[in-house]
């Protein structure tokens, strides 16, 4: 892969991280929050499938999958609270 490829991978899934960021910290509400930290999730999990690929490190694809699986759980767990009245719930 070319090495122009990966840094503009990295360079935008790290703009992509710096804006899932702001998301998280300005809100409004409790849903837009878990939705950015679901995304920091996803985009972590992209990070790592980069660098796996880039540095031919196949053993960081597991650690990818196990960061998938806990983000999809943690969102499973967020939407059980908002369902149930969670606070600041709209």
């Amino acid at each position: 892969m070319s090495a122009w490829v990966i840094t503009l991978t990295f360079l935008l899934l790290s703009a992509a991280i710096i804006l899932a960021f702001v998301r998280l910290a300005q809100g409004p509400s409790l849903p837009d929050r878990v939705v950015a930290l679901e995304l920091i999730a996803v985009i972590t999990v992209a990070f790592i499938v980069t660098y796996a690929i880039a540095w031919d490190r196949p053993q960081f694809l597991d650690v990818a999958l196990v960061l998938a699986l806990t983000g999809f759980m943690a969102a499973v767990g967020f939407a059980r609270y908002l369902e149930r009245g969670g606070k600041d719930n709209e």
